[in-house]
């Protein structure tokens, strides 16, 4: 990052930087965690992911807050608009990774105290595995300025819309050979779309990332492979 003549500039970007590192720290854990409460079936674990949401809004809004700020005071020009213009959108999108991973923690009562069935649990927290590391990767790509890294995250959503389609119809599978396991399996089909939502949110923020970094948009017609609209295991 080139440094400007007013040292209080730099440090303004700075402060911004680190509120996006937190945020991305903070979604990863968020996920993990929301994750392993709804394979073992805990509520004080998801209770916890409930309450680390509102940490995440209080950082957006602190962001948010900065970002105008700054935007008011030094009237940033070319790369430096753009690195504060896409650190709100990223912001945007961690906090709504917050708000999935905190939908995925809300229903673990639902899904009922038993545990999860181990093929279930296996194909969630292989699913959950591929997300964690995108949501990791991204800004950690993005600290370190790799934009080819960014341009081959966004396209590996690929991996992630097809796990899904997998535990879409492994669901369903379990529902069609025994009715009782109807109600389970349908909370579970939403925490799965919540961590493909997730997984969504990440390639947003690897786009915005890469156009902060290079000044240009990476292709509109990403991979997008959810498969689950017409799905219907076959009988």
């Amino acid at each position: 990052m080139m440094e400007h003549t007013v040292a209080s500039f730099d440090e303004d970007l700075k402060q911004i930087g680190g509120l996006i590192r937190g945020m991305g720290e903070l979604a990863g854990t968020m996920v993990a965690d929301a994750t392993r409460a709804l394979t073992h079936s805990d509520t004080a674990l998801a209770q916890r992911v409930v309450s680390d949401d509102a940490v995440m809004d209080a950082r957006q809004r602190e962001l948010d807050t900065r970002a105008i700020t700054l935007i008011a005071k030094r009237q940033p020009m070319a790369h430096d608009l753009r690195a504060v213009i896409g650190a709100i959108r990223m912001a945007g999108d961690l906090e709504r990774i917050g708000d999935l991973a905190k939908n995925i923690a809300k229903r673990i009562d639902a899904v009922g105290q038993g545990a999860v069935p181990r093929e279930l649990s296996h194909s969630i927290d292989s699913m959950a595995d591929l997300v964690l590391a995108q949501v990791g990767g991204v800004i950690e790509d993005y600290v370190a300025g790799d934009a080819p890294a960014l341009a081959q995250l966004r396209d590996d959503d690929e991996r992630i819309d097809e796990k899904y389609t997998s535990v879409f119809r492994e669901l369903l599978t379990y529902m069609m050979e025994d009715p009782r396991n109807i109600t389970a399996c349908t909370h579970l089909l939403f925490c799965a779309k919540n961590l493909e939502r997730i997984g969504d949110h990440v390639t947003n923020i690897a786009e915005n990332a890469y156009y902060v970094l290079t000044g240009e948009q990476l292709p509109p017609n990403r991979p997008k492979l959810d498969e689950t609209a017409m799905s219907v295991p076959a009988s």
